[in-house]
């Protein structure tokens, strides 16, 4: 039960016991209904005055225990009130407490909707960085929180409350939202605040899909047809579907797939891959495929292929290896590769 539930409750008590009390005075002792009624507050509050009138044995039990139940339930709702009080301060404290570490994030992902949907992604968006939420149901922001992100209550349409997300500042934004409509208007005012933004949106309906692309969504994901195209992969190659599981999401084996892009002033810039050097400089890593600038894919390329700054590697291995590759394509040293089973180099 929370704090409003518990004020209620207290309240709904202390009502039946002024009318309990107001109606033995009234009807059982005889007396008028103002002076029953007095009779009952100043007894509940514990003022002290005497009796307006003599009372019986009967009456005097009474009076003892709406006293006794009548100082309890005012207790328990100044209680609950005091409690609400403090939630309320301790509330705003940690908002701005959490405002101020907003505005000093860079590089962050935003997520608009914490459903079901968007309760998974930020689940498997965590490890890559700070993640902030942005939903209208305050119970939801108040579950993202306690599950260690930061939450903005607002309505994502509303270019007020992507600014307090840091959205200017951010690296991703994930919009997964139950309206196509709304998910439009949120790709279009991030491209308003952060042109450079990678925006990725879900879409409802398929017929909203190219709608998204032309508001400037990157990538848009249809959830139904994903999971029949995956329900379909299960059924005729399962131990294929499952493999992709483990090594994209996590699994038993200790291999995953990873992008990397070589960045500029890359030693191996313009070299080809049979020169890079890729499996020594990495550890043992395997490059599945290159992604041009333009965005084209090359599956299982030759080793004659050139590697071009900004060119996407798609490559699986541990996870020491990937960290080696990274190394080994910002500094072109061999000398990353050699790694132990912890990923530190020997």
């Amino acid at each position: 039960m929370d704090v409003r539930q518990r004020i209620r409750l207290g309240l709904l008590v202390l009502v039946a016991i002024a009318a309990a009390g107001t109606a033995w005075y009234w009807f059982i002792e005889g007396w008028s209904f103002m002076d029953s009624l007095y009779m009952t507050v100043v007894t509940v509050s514990t003022v002290g005055f005497a009796e307006i009138r003599p009372l019986d044995a009967t009456g005097q039990a009474f009076t003892i225990a709406l006293i006794v139940f009548g100082v309890g339930a005012v207790l328990y709702t100044l209680a609950a009130l005091w409690a609400e009080v403090l939630e309320s301060e301790l509330l705003q404290v940690g908002r701005r407490r959490m405002q101020r570490q907003l505005a000093r994030l860079e590089g962050h992902t935003v997520v608009c909707g914490y459903g079901r949907v968007g309760r998974t992604i930020a689940e498997f968006l965590k490890s890559e960085g700070p993640v902030v939420v942005v939903d209208t149901v305050e119970h939801r922001c108040d579950q993202a929180v306690a599950a260690g992100y930061f939450a903005v209550h607002g309505d994502a349409t509303d270019d007020a409350v992507l600014e307090e997300a840091g959205l200017a500042r951010a690296a991703i934004l994930v919009v997964s939202l139950q309206s196509d409509g709304d998910a439009i208007s949120v790709a279009l005012s991030a491209q308003a605040q952060n042109p450079d933004l990678h925006v990725v949106a879900r879409a409802n309906a398929s017929h909203n899909e190219a709608k998204l692309v032309q508001a400037g969504v990157d990538h848009v994901v249809n959830p139904l047809e994903i999971g029949a195209k995956r329900i379909a992969a299960f059924a005729r190659q399962p131990a294929v579907a499952d493999f992709i599981d483990v090594v994209m999401h996590g699994g038993p084996l200790e291999y995953s797939l990873e992008e990397m892009v070589l960045p500029t002033n890359s030693p191996i810039d313009g070299l080809a891959l049979s020169e890079a050097r890729i499996r020594d400089g990495s550890g043992g890593a395997l490059i599945l495929a290159l992604r041009d600038a333009q965005g084209t894919f090359h599956s299982n390329p030759p080793p004659s292929t050139s590697l071009r700054a900004g060119t996407t590697l798609i490559v699986i291995g541990t996870a020491a290896q990937h960290r080696a590759l990274g190394e080994y394509l910002r500094t072109g040293d061999v000398r990353a590769g050699n790694v132990d089973a912890t990923g530190v180099a020997e």
